[in-house]
């Protein structure tokens, strides 16, 4: 309990909430107890409603609140005050395992990616997709995987490319990125170089430079490269690895008007996939003097640590099953979802630390314990922060009481349809 609070302090939640205009000062609603029902009331269950969510609120407040007044704090403020405290765990929580492969020589290896979440179509208008008659939002992460941290999250909808929200700059000085094809761009990859950082990038298909050098040579008839494109190539050989230097052109950035083409040497690597009977192909700016191809790989392959993050967020807290048509809620209930995430982290953290070192937790097989304990930790948070929620009889009236006076329930429709047409 201690762990959590100090991750999200009582009175910063209160203070913040006042700050953005979530809660007027006098309010009667419990700011900490509506983020821990939020956070564990999406860890737990196998579905996210909003009735369910208010249930775990008032389980835990000292006094409960009517649907009404709790539909009517799903507000545009509130999703903006969820998505500070994500930002705010972020820089506090540990996310996936630690990167294994041999990084010493970067500041910092920095994974970009994103995944699609399938909304209600009447969200089609707020969140467009690729398709028509759908609606979609797309969530990008850049994680960290050196500090095991996500720094940059972005929300938008499904047709705002991943490429557009990546900037380059002068942070990248010392750090390797990892793309997979929806960043492909030799302009940016000409950036990255250009202000001191590193890259891998699978190649596109249509992407198809030509080669300028050989960086290994090979004995007895083999096919000479130079001058020749490589996916012109690529299929006629049988060798392990292919380790050439092309020469990319593109499109610099608009400057007064116009925009100049330049060219840039890259560096071009294939690892042989026996099974497949192909090759991988990467692009990138390391040295073959420090990384040989099959380094390369290795290095690449650590972009399954982000993969394996969205996967956790959508088969564990099913991220991408929001059924409802309010703007609002879907943001609402991203951020539940994310918090939720950083919290279970928090506590992976707590659990490693207090076990004893030989036991290894597998993020799944932990994310799926922590739902099934969550009730039960928001019930002890609650008790530990001096909550005292009313009577369980009191709760259960409260809870499963028809709320629409106008809505006959099913025992009411069935006792009317069947009386007797004559009696009034």
């Amino acid at each position: 309990m201690r762990r959590l609070t100090t991750l999200f302090p009582s009175e910063f939640l209160e203070d913040h909430a006042e700050e953005l205009g979530v809660v007027e000062r006098e309010s009667k609603l419990q700011i900490p107890v509506l983020v821990w029902a939020f956070v564990f009331g999406f860890a737990a269950g196998e579905c996210r409603t909003l009735a369910s969510f208010r249930r775990s609120y008032n389980s835990t407040a000292d006094e409960t609140i009517s649907p009404g007044g709790f539909y009517q704090r799903l507000t545009p403020a509130l999703a903006a005050y969820l998505r500070d405290l994500v930002e705010r765990g972020l820089d506090e929580v540990a996310a996936p395992d630690a990167v294994d492969a041999d990084i010493d020589r970067f500041r910092d290896v920095m994974i970009a990616d994103g995944t699609v979440l399938r909304l209600h179509e009447f969200l089609a208008d707020e969140y467009e997709a690729r398709k028509e008659e759908q609606a979609g939002a797309k969530l990008h992460l850049l994680h960290n995987a050196t500090e095991q941290t996500i720094e940059q999250l972005d929300v938008t909808d499904e047709k705002t490319h991943d490429s557009t929200l990546f900037k380059t700059g002068s942070w990248l000085d010392g750090r390797l990125v990892l793309f997979d094809l929806a960043y492909f761009k030799y302009r940016r990859f000409a950036l990255i170089d250009e202000n001191g950082g590193y890259f891998v990038s699978r190649l596109k298909e249509s992407a198809n430079p030509v080669i300028t050098e050989e960086l290994r040579e090979w004995r007895g008839r083999a096919i000479p490269l130079e001058g020749k494109q490589i996916h012109d190539v690529v299929e006629d050989l049988d060798r392990t690895y292919i380790d050439v230097e092309v020469e990319a052109e593109f499109k610099r950035g608009p400057y007064d008007g116009t925009r100049s083409l330049d060219t840039k040497t890259f560096r071009v690597v294939g690892v042989r996939d026996e099974d497949a009977d192909d090759y991988h192909l990467y692009i990138t700016n390391l040295s073959r003097e420090e990384f040989f191809p099959a380094d390369l790989a290795t290095i690449y392959r650590c972009r399954w640590e982000v993969e394996l993050l969205f996967r956790e967020l959508k088969t564990q807290y099913e991220l991408d099953e929001f059924d409802t048509s309010n703007p609002d809620v879907v943001e609402i209930l991203l951020y539940a979802a994310l918090l939720s995430l950083l919290v279970s982290r928090e506590l992976l953290d707590l659990v490693t630390e207090q076990a004893d070192d030989e036991i290894v937790f597998p993020p799944e097989r932990w994310a799926a314990t922590f739902r099934s304990h969550a009730q039960l930790i928001l019930h002890e948070l609650g008790e530990y922060l001096g909550f005292s929620p009313p009577p369980l009889l009191e709760r259960l009236i409260e809870d499963a009481q028809k709320i629409h006076k106008q809505r006959p329930v099913v025992q009411e429709t069935l006792v009317t349809a069947t009386q007797p047409r004559g009696e009034a």
